[in-house]
């Protein structure tokens, strides 16, 4: 008597909140999670300022994995906005994943994040240890323990965002705790940001790479206006910095900085769209924008 074949696996669909203080590596473990970028990044704190649903889809499960600022210790309107942003993000999902930097430690701003975040949420919790490729020899297995200590969590997994290790047991814990459902996104969107949001934050993941240390939280990127066609796509789009002396250090020597902006955001936005594109970057100064309530709804946050 033959056996019988084996039942198909019960599709799986649910929201995964991804938190952590700045720099951890958020937004590189989503994008290999996800199998593409979806969110930018770069090696400066607080990076992602939006809450960024990346979407994995096959055969078995729907993982909506939500990219959210690094929670921190706000001084000014803008990362006050962003916390709040955490907050709503960990708000009713079905996994909550805290991300801590194995390289540079555990620490209390890591306590700080799961006493604030994780625990109220209340939803099944893993812990992981990002950058062990960092860490050095024989200091992974403490690092390990120090996360274990931060609370009660479901598992707690060494992962390196950079080379891929451990990436594919942890999405496996993931998809063990959703709930079985059907997807809740076409399985082909990979996220739910517009095409005018991804654009600018290519453009600024760009801006944060060509400029120096003291501009970076300053830097606002908008899309103006954007014609597409089959062959060629032209977008009008502002850099918008806080005071006259970052217009200068963006705009650069005889315009280089600003080029060099255009050059490697072009680059990416081709591959995006698949169409030949025209950038036509420009730098404008919006006083003290990241304190200005008014300011901050103009662009968006």
């Amino acid at each position: 008597m033959a056996d019988a074949p084996d039942e198909p696996r019960p599709f799986r669909s649910g929201i995964v909140a991804v938190v952590g203080r700045p720099n951890v590596g958020k937004s590189t473990l989503v994008n290999v999670l996800v199998g593409q970028k979806v969110a930018i990044v770069s090696d400066k704190p607080q990076t992602t300022r939006r809450d960024i649903r990346a979407i994995a889809t096959d055969d078995e499960a729907q993982i909506v994995y939500t990219d959210t600022p690094g929670f921190h210790k706000p001084r000014t309107l803008l990362g006050a906005r962003l916390n709040d942003l955490v907050g709503d993000a960990v708000d009713g999902v079905d996994v909550v994943v805290l991300v801590v930097d194995g390289a540079s430690g555990v620490g209390r701003g890591d306590a700080y994040v799961y006493e604030q975040k994780v625990a109220p949420a209340g939803a099944p919790a893993i812990c992981v240890v990002n950058k062990v490729d960092a860490v050095r020899k024989h200091a992974e297995v403490p690092e390990l323990a120090r996360a274990a200590e931060l609370g009660p969590f479901e598992e707690v997994v060494p992962v390196s965002a950079a080379t891929g290790a451990g990436v594919e047991t942890l999405r496996g814990l993931i998809v063990a705790r959703l709930p079985e459902g059907p997807p809740l996104y076409p399985p082909d969107d990979v996220t739910d940001q517009s095409l005018e949001i991804r654009l600018a934050e290519l453009i600024r993941e760009k801006a944060l790479r060509r400029t120096r240390d003291e501009v970076p939280h300053s830097i606002a990127v908008v899309i103006d206006e954007m014609e597409r066609d089959e062959a060629l796509t032209t977008i009008h789009a502002s850099l918008v910095v806080e005071r006259d002396s970052q217009k200068g250090i963006v705009i650069g020597k005889g315009g280089a900085i600003l080029k060099a902006i255009g050059t490697d955001a072009r680059a990416e936005i081709e591959q995006l769209l698949g169409t030949q594109v025209f950038l036509d970057l420009r730098v404008t100064v919006l006083k003290e924008w990241q304190r200005d309530p008014r300011a901050l709804e103009r662009l968006g946050f």
